[in-house]
């Protein structure tokens, strides 16, 4: 039996050369290459028996490359699934050494995706599963960073405070830069929308009111929260994810130390401590970027600009801002810490859950503004 059409003298050929109950033999010949033709047929699935032993010997094998190993390794597989022996013992000596050079080193858990394609009701099965293992895993997470926060309280949690000192920094003062950068703009994006309706009624002086109570109460929060996500969630993932397959953290906790508060617990404090900071920070930029707008497009003079920015702003206002930006660096640490803590023993791993901490850190600095908006907007 050919796979491919008998003109073709470099096809590669998979032939019954004998078949039986107890033993069944396949021959392989020509080139079982990537650019050439290749079976498309199963060494199972030609078989007219069901043998306990198949031997796959070498037919006259041309040139073979990367695919006759997958092809033997899939049909390993197959042949282990159908409890029959598979003897490869007579393939090319140079194949025989990198198939026992793949088994040497296990597969790891996660390095290679799951070719199968289930029914939408067995995805929606394994998607309910994945659902309630993360939800309890998310409890337990939460659970102990209370048990390390009340330690912390007390004053008997075990972190080294040089590190915490070093996470600050690179949480805030390295932030800075980025931070005023995307504020000056969102600033000035806010004076040229607000521009654009206000003239029409040659009222250009409430710009100054829009970009200020915007950027207080909404906006340097909501960017600042963006950027830390992206930034910082991400650098607390990939870390704690590198020491998990690593088995750094396995460590810690052979040592007795725990990792919620070794790890977890100065990440949560350092964000929770400079992103109040970072908002007035990117509040202050935004309305230095709406003001430039104002004084050099609109014709207002600073003075003007900056008296009307401040006109309408209330401690009320400010706190509102204040209180949303801390909210948003404690999900993006929680979001970083969670997903680097629970990655997988791989670099892709790594990889996934970098961009599993970005994803839901964003997602929540959402869902929790439209939280906390409602409920400012109800207490008014």
């Amino acid at each position: 039996m050919t796979a491919a059409s008998p003109s073709s003298r470099s096809a590669a050929r998979l032939r019954i050369l004998s078949e039986s109950d107890a033993e069944s033999v396949l021959g392989l010949s020509g080139a079982f290459t990537l650019e050439g033709d290749w079976p498309q047929e199963d060494a199972m699935s030609v078989l007219a028996v069901s043998p306990e032993r198949v031997r796959v010997v070498d037919d006259g094998i041309t040139d073979w490359d990367s695919l006759l190993l997958v092809l033997l390794g899939r049909w390993r597989e197959q042949a282990k699934e159908a409890d029959i022996v598979l003897d490869l013992s007579e393939m090319p000596e140079g194949a025989l050494r990198l198939m026992r050079l793949a088994d040497a080193v296990p597969q790891q858990e996660g390095t290679r995706l799951d070719q199968r394609k289930n029914s939408w009701l067995g995805r929606l099965g394994e998607g309910t599963f994945r659902a309630h293992a993360g939800f309890w895993e998310s409890m337990v997470f939460l659970g102990e960073l209370s048990f390390a926060t009340g330690r912390f309280l007390v004053g008997k949690a075990r972190y080294r405070k040089s590190e915490f000192w070093v996470i600050v920094q690179e949480c805030g003062p390295k932030a800075l830069g980025i931070v005023g950068t995307i504020s000056l703009l969102v600033g000035a994006i806010l004076a040229f929308v607000g521009a654009v309706q206000l003239r029409m009624f040659g009222a250009e002086i409430f710009v100054a009111n829009l970009v200020g109570i915007g950027m207080v109460m909404e906006m340097g929060a909501l960017m600042t929260g963006i950027i830390l996500a992206g930034r910082t969630g991400a650098s607390f993932a990939a870390q704690l994810g590198a020491m998990q397959v690593n088995e750094e953290i396995d460590a810690l906790e052979t040592l007795g130390i725990r990792p919620m508060e070794y790890l977890v617990l100065p990440r949560v404090l350092a964000l929770a401590l400079m992103t109040p900071l970072l908002v007035i920070y990117a509040n202050v930029f935004g309305i230095f970027g709406g003001g430039v707008v104002g004084v050099l497009f609109l014709g207002l003079s600073p003075r003007v600009y900056f008296l009307q920015s401040f006109e309408l702003m209330t401690l009320w206002l400010c706190l509102q801002g204040l209180i949303k930006g801390c909210t948003y660096g404690i999900l993006v640490a929680l979001c970083g810490c969670y997903r680097g803590l629970h990655c997988g023993r791989s670099a892709s791993a790594v990889g996934v859950a970098t961009t599993g901490a970005v994803v839901s850190g964003i997602v929540a600095i959402v869902i929790s503004d439209a939280i906390w908006t409602f409920i400012f907007m109800v207490t008014l």
